[in-house]
């Protein structure tokens, strides 16, 4: 498959282009980039890899099957519905839509131009929510109870202000994801959030999300970007005991350090030993080896759905499903109470 990527900010550059280039069975075949400074960091990072200056301009070029949308929020939805138009099959970064409502006439356009939309939820893919995955299927739990998950970056400069950005949307966009993905659908959702001064304007910088889910497990998420703190943490609690671990986001830590994927897939993602996770059961402590965090199968992922065999990595409708929780959250947190999904 030949793939274009949207925009090479740093969703672009560091979340996307190294797990497009490792994934096998896909070439990265275009970029789309306007700013002197970005078209040279795609010669430097990407040389020989076409640079053009809009969506437009590449699909006119020619030879590519699908696109990743990696462009502000605010400019996803006009981009998505132009490849949508070009017959092409499309990757949005999430929040991919505005709204719920917006999430589901993005996938009627591509249920009826007959082509695949997935949304990047790569965090299904993080080390530490496969390894904890693997505990929960284990039924070493027995029966579970509630998750706890926290995900704090101390990372001020990428607080996206005003109306259409927020922590919420952003961190909240992954961490709900993952609650979906590992414990079902949810009924209702009680959230709390931190407001900050931006220059766009005021918005959440960080906050606490309490959802109930329909088989009776309860999940709590909390984010903060500005609080000068770095933890990921998981824990996991149900009848026969707990499981804790607080690990690092080790892939994108790798990838800020200069390491590529390609560059070693096969010791790629791995957490040290000495940050696996701690499962605790009837007087046993035991250390639970890491998975491999693997943003590279997401993108194979897509490419089998585009050939027909399988669902998308990340639905539409379950990128749906989460913006519903992402929309219930805020206006649970203006309205201080708890609200139905």
């Amino acid at each position: 498959m030949r793939l274009g990527l949207v925009g090479y900010g740093t969703g672009g550059r560091h979340f996307h282009a190294p797990y497009i280039s490792a994934a096998d069975g896909i070439q990265l075949v275009g970029v789309v980039a306007r700013a002197p400074q970005t078209v040279a960091r795609v010669g430097e990072d990407l040389p020989g890899v076409p640079v053009h200056a809009s969506l437009a301009d590449m699909i006119k070029a020619g030879g590519i099957d699908a696109v990743t949308i990696s462009t502000p929020p605010q400019t996803r939805r006009e981009l998505v519905l132009e490849a949508i138009a070009a017959g092409l099959h499309v990757v949005a970064d999430k929040p991919f839509a505005p709204s719920a409502a917006v999430a589901r006439e993005l996938g009627e356009a591509a249920e009826r131009a007959g082509v695949v939309l997935a949304v990047y939820h790569n965090r299904r893919f993080d080390a530490d929510v496969l390894t904890l995955k693997k505990v929960i299927e284990s039924g070493e739990l027995g029966e579970l109870w509630r998750i706890h998950s926290r995900m704090e970056f101390d990372d001020p400069a990428t607080l996206e202000g005003g109306p259409t950005g927020g922590l919420l949307r952003d961190l909240g966009s992954h961490l709900v994801d993952q609650m979906l993905w590992l414990l079902g659908p949810v009924r209702s959702v009680s959230a709390y959030w931190d407001m900050a001064h931006t220059a766009e304007g005021r918005t959440d910088a960080g906050f606490v999300l309490n959802l109930q889910h329909a088989l009776g497990v309860h999940s709590h998420l909390s984010a903060s970007k500005l609080n000068r703190l770095t933890v990921r943490e998981f824990r996991a609690y149900g009848e026969h005991g707990s499981y804790v671990s607080s690990g690092t986001d080790v892939q994108t830590q790798a990838i800020f350090s200069g390491s590529r994927p390609a560059d070693d897939l096969k010791g790629w993602g791995y957490e040290k030993p000495e940050l696996w996770g701690t499962l605790r059961t009837r007087g046993k402590e035991t250390r639970i080896p890491s998975e491999q965090g693997r943003y590279h199968w997401y993108y194979e992922s897509f490419l089998r759905a585009v050939q027909g065999h399988g669902p998308a990595p990340v639905t539409v409708e379950e990128a749906t499903a989460t913006l519903a929780i992402l929309d219930a959250a805020r206006v649970s947190a203006m309205e201080g109470r708890t609200v139905d999904v």
